[in-house]
Formats: C-alpha cells, structure tokens, sequence
C-alpha cells in the first residue's frame, strides 16, 4: 500500500496562511476567489498535457511537478475559503474519502462489480443517488 501523505501537505497549508496572513505577500494577500479559477484552469490544462506526455514516454518528473502547482492552487483555494468560515482543507479531505468510499462499495461494501463497466455503472447510480436524481435516467 502507498505511504500516507507526510507533513508537507499541512506544511503547503501553513505556507499559504503565512503568504495570505497580514505581512505575508501583497500579491497573494489580493487574490480573491475569483482570480484564482483562472489559475485552477490554466494548472488543469498543464497536468493533462504533462500526463499526455508522460504516458508517451515524457519526463514523469514533469507531471510530478505540474500536480504540485495544481495542487499548490488547491491548497490557496481552500486558504480563502477557511479564512471565510466556509471549510478547511480537514474538512475537503474528509469528504473526498467519504464520497470515495461511499461510491467503491465493490471495495469497501457488500456490492459486486467485476468489470469496468459494471464499476461505472455503480458509480453513476451512486452519484445520482446522492444527487437526488433518478438513476436510470441519463
């Protein structure tokens, strides 16, 4: 099993209250919300491009380092939203592995899917579900 994530995760957290905190960094102290979708686009962009790359054979150290910067954006996203009360990144977390483990339930439940498509058919069914959707419909 992959090793868990170390203390850099809540090391990047703690860098971005500092940059955000006053007598951090006037340019990040001034990015709203708004600003920073731009940049969550533009970090997209650059890791689907990276993993077209390494999958041909590319630098994987090169994708290593755009999920850093993408990841970087994340991390500043939930920064404004913790200052705002919103949530923080414990929370973002938390409910990742929720809906994670609430949609594998072939893994982690008593549900049965043997293929991949008998795998996305569950997720979608779970997804709607929890949408209030009916799942039958497309």
């Amino acid at each position: 099993m992959a090793s868990p994530p170390g203390p850099h995760l809540d090391r990047l957290a703690a860098v971005f209250e500092r940059l955000r905190a006053p007598g951090g960094c006037p340019w990040d102290r001034e990015r709203t919300l708004g600003d920073l979708g731009r940049y969550l686009r533009e970090e997209c962009d650059e890791v689907v491009a990276a993993v077209g790359a390494a999958e041909k054979g590319g630098d994987p150290q090169a994708l290593r380092e755009e999920c850093g910067d993408l990841l970087a954006n994340l991390v500043f996203t939930v920064e404004i939203a913790r200052e705002r009360g919103w949530f923080d990144m414990e929370a973002v977390a938390r409910g990742a592995c929720e809906k994670i483990l609430r949609r594998h339930p072939h893994v982690f439940g008593d549900a049965k899917a043997d293929t991949p498509e008998e795998v996305e058919a569950l997720w979608e069914r779970i997804k709607a579900e929890e949408k209030g959707r009916d799942p039958r419909a497309r």
